[in-house]
């Protein structure tokens, strides 16, 4: 049997490019981020908004190597970078003085990747 492997050309693009960025800036996070990526989608990150309320404090940087959800509330701002975000979690966040960003918008925001907690 064939190995199977990613379809989406914006998603192999991405994994590709966290690689490369990885390297060029020495920052781990970046490849741990590619790797978690590369494995099947029913196994990625589902992260709902109380978790991030509950394990995060005020200005935190956070990513999530999948699906941000919006079950939950959050009463503090936070920076989230994810692969995908609902449009609850994306307006929770932002009601809180947060922003939710993509994964390359985090990697320009922050190359080196000091301070990023990954949640998931």
């Amino acid at each position: 049997m064939a190995s199977p492997r990613k379809t989406d050309p914006g998603l192999v693009s991405l994994i590709f490019d966290l690689k490369t960025w990885s390297r060029e800036n020495e920052a781990p996070i970046w490849r741990d981020i590619a790797k978690r990526l590369e494995k099947p989608s029913r196994v990625w990150a589902e992260v709902n908004i109380s978790r991030i309320a509950l394990y995060s404090s005020k200005g935190d940087m956070l990513i999530v190597p999948g699906k941000l959800l919006g079950a939950g509330d959050i009463d503090h701002p936070v920076t989230v970078a994810a692969f995908k975000a609902s449009r609850g979690a994306r307006e929770k966040i932002t009601a809180a003085g947060g922003s939710v960003l993509t994964i390359p918008e985090m990697v320009r925001k922050n190359p080196k990747g000091t301070g990023v907690r990954i949640m998931g």
